[in-house]
């Protein structure tokens, strides 16, 4: 019979215990912090449990999704956790964060992993999976402890906004526009070149050419997790030199009168590169700029997923009326 293996980290945190625990709590805030989760669903809500959907990003061009079901002992600052399905070579896999509190105010985060191996698998493969967990769990924690340590710079530096836009079509042509990124190039001026692959349903990867407003131009890659007629959400994992994270999403809510489409942005300020925007510039100045040029963008493409789901909708109740 094969033997559990148990992959264990901690890590110093200068920030009270409860902060850290939230953080660990509030896996929704997980793709803007860490850089390997593209996107997180909270499918079911508790106050002692919950049950999280989570997709990340493996190597370029993979992604990794799975089920985390989790038990929140908030007084104790523990949680424990079971994935599903299992990744690799494991039949079963759970473990469990733990928070300590410091008398001096800081504390000590733990993550603990434990993985049991398919009978029969080599023990080289056994060893390279748990030194995998190992590696992945220290990048993890570094990310985590400087979301807690610095987390009123963060908040200063992240611009967070939504904008809608009403649509008098039905959802599914709302959504078809802005999943059909390879067609952006010829559709929206602001997009000069994109490199997109779909080789699993619903995940996207794209290489992507951009000109802001005032002319600059950026190349971004990102993945997207497409759910039809619903949402997009996407993840920049290789950004423009103003932003250290950037997140978002397309969203289609119908309403008995159409749809309200909306594109969603998180950005969170690199405050090394503000000398790109002008000599001098300084974090408000950037805040302003991109609040301009990405709702810009967005908002353009919104208009015309509108213009396209519209016509589609007349046209369609032109050939009713005629039939």
């Amino acid at each position: 019979m094969p033997e559990s293996q148990v992959v264990e980290r901690s890590v110093e945190v200068r920030a009270p215990a409860e902060v850290v625990f939230d953080l660990v709590v509030d896996v929704e805030r997980w793709p803007q912090l860490l850089g390997a989760v593209a996107h997180v669903e909270r499918t079911v809500s508790g106050g002692t449990s919950d049950e999280v959907r989570i997709w990340a990003v493996r190597g370029t061009d993979q992604v990794a999704a799975w089920t985390s079901r989790r038990t929140l002992d908030h007084e104790g600052l523990r949680i424990t956790f079971r994935n599903e399905p299992p990744a690799g070579i494991a039949t079963e896999s759970s473990g469990e964060w733990r928070v300590v509190a410091r008398p001096d105010g800081t504390s000590v985060l733990t993550v603990r992993h434990v993985f049991m191996p398919a009978a029969g698998t080599p023990a080289l493969a056994v060893e390279s999976m748990a030194a995998g967990i190992d590696r992945h769990c220290e990048v993890q924690l570094g990310e985590l402890r400087y979301a807690a340590e610095c987390r009123e710079e963060l908040a200063e530096l992240t611009v967070s906004f939504e904008d809608p836009l009403f649509i008098g079509g039905t959802a599914e042509d709302s959504y078809a526009l802005l999943y059909r990124a390879r067609e952006w190039p010829e559709r929206f001026p602001h997009v000069t070149r994109i490199d997109m692959t779909e080789d699993v349903p619903g995940i996207q990867f794209f290489d992507m050419d951009t000109l802001s407003p005032d002319g600059r131009a950026h190349t971004t890659r990102s993945v997207r997790v497409c759910t039809p007629f619903h949402k997009i959400v996407y993840k920049q994992i290789s950004l423009a030199p103003l932003l250290t994270a950037h997140t978002g999403h397309w969203l289609f809510t119908e309403t008995p009168e159409g749809v309200i489409a909306s594109a969603r942005h998180t950005a969170t300020i690199n405050p090394a590169a503000l000398d790109m925007l002008a000599p001098g510039a300084t974090v408000q100045d950037a805040r302003r700029y991109l609040r301009k040029a990405l709702s810009a963008n967005s908002v353009a493409n919104l208009r015309a997923a509108k213009e396209y789901a519209e016509e589609r909708y007349e046209r369609r109740a032109q050939e009713r009326t005629h039939a």
